[in-house]
């Protein structure tokens, strides 16, 4: 038994009871039941004044603390800049230097999160529609049919994943991945509710008052009675102008479906947003080639959808409001 740490802490507390009494490392050896080696290296770290070993850092704590404030300030800067505004205040360090303490003080380089920019009036407003809304119950939100529109890509940027090559294979076809200029995409309009989610639209023009509303004859009416049947349901839609359009109002007039009241810029509220950011990921390893497999694998993918996931996002809707009302109106997490 020849290493310190595999002292047991009876043997430990015998070696620093005899070394007190002034015994030998012999000794005291003998009645711990372990080497001398490891009488002697116990009690030399038990040792009180040791000097530290290893080079002496170049930056005092005043230093450091000026560090984390220009990082703290200016968060999007990046080493280079960080470092010469730092070196600029008087601390002599190299980049390196600076990288490492800036990851030592819990800094990482990090993709930033996108977020709506809102300003104090929209806050205001999202944040009296969520204390509106936050005694809801699940039953309240369940009759709530939530719809959206988003647009898909052949290519989809960074989501892609990477490839396992050998050294020499870079332009090797097998592992290759294609790209185009202008990548073909569609747009996608859909709705969910609790009980799942309603077909499709491909929308094939740009959307105004007159291509929503015929969006909303022939691909909402038909979601509401597959999701709800007879029962009733309040429709949801942001603020887009062809959703908010005083033809629009009057069409969901004439055909008596309420519209449930929406804040601006609030696609965290929006449930629907976190199930095509499902889709999305699912489609992450999928290669159509052109428009037309890509909307088949839009569908594929839709069509897999459960209404369990449903069920559950609808029911983060207390927790989005919550969120809201803490955050006093701004972005949240979802």
């Amino acid at each position: 038994m020849g290493k310190t740490s595999d002292l047991t802490a009876v043997q430990k507390t015998i070696i620093d009871t005899l070394h007190k009494e002034g015994k030998t490392q012999k000794v005291i050896a003998k009645e711990a039941g372990c080497s001398q080696s490891s009488v002697s290296k116990h009690i030399n770290r038990q040792a009180k004044g040791r000097k530290k070993c290893g080079r002496k850092k170049c930056t005092s704590s005043r230093d450091n603390r000026t560090l984390q404030r220009i990082v703290t300030t200016n968060p999007f800067k990046n080493v280079g800049e960080i470092h010469k505004e730092w070196t600029a205040a008087g601390v002599s360090a190299s980049r390196t230097t600076t990288r490492r303490l800036m990851k030592d003080m819990g800094f990482r380089c990090r993709i930033p999160c996108v977020k709506p920019l809102l300003n104090m009036k929209q806050r205001k407003k999202r944040l009296a529609w969520a204390k509106d809304k936050k005694d809801w119950t699940d039953a309240e939100w369940s009759k709530v049919m939530f719809s959206d529109e988003s647009k898909f890509c052949i290519s989809f940027g960074n989501q892609g994943p990477r490839v396992w090559r050998k050294s020499g294979e870079a332009q090797n076809p097998r592992c290759m991945r294609s790209s185009v200029k202008f990548p073909p995409s569609v747009m996608v309009w859909g709705a969910m509710s609790s009980a799942g989610v309603g077909p499709l639209c491909f929308l094939r023009s740009r959307v105004n008052a007159a291509v929503y509303q015929e969006v909303l004859e022939h691909f909402m009416l038909p979601a509401a009675d597959q999701l709800y049947g007879d029962a009733d349901f309040t429709f949801q839609q942001d603020l887009a102008p062809a959703h908010s359009a005083k033809t629009t109002s009057t069409w969901f007039k004439d055909h008596g479906i309420p519209v449930l009241d929406w804040p601006a810029n609030s696609p965290d509220l929006n449930p629907i947003e976190n199930l095509w950011g499902i889709v999305k990921r699912r489609m992450q390893y999928a290669r159509p080639n052109n428009a037309e497999e890509l909307k088949t694998t839009i569908r594929a993918t839709w069509a897999l959808i459960t209404p369990e996931q449903c069920h559950r996002l609808i029911e983060s809707m207390p927790c989005r409001i919550t969120a809201v009302i803490e955050a006093k109106g701004a972005p949240t997490k979802y």
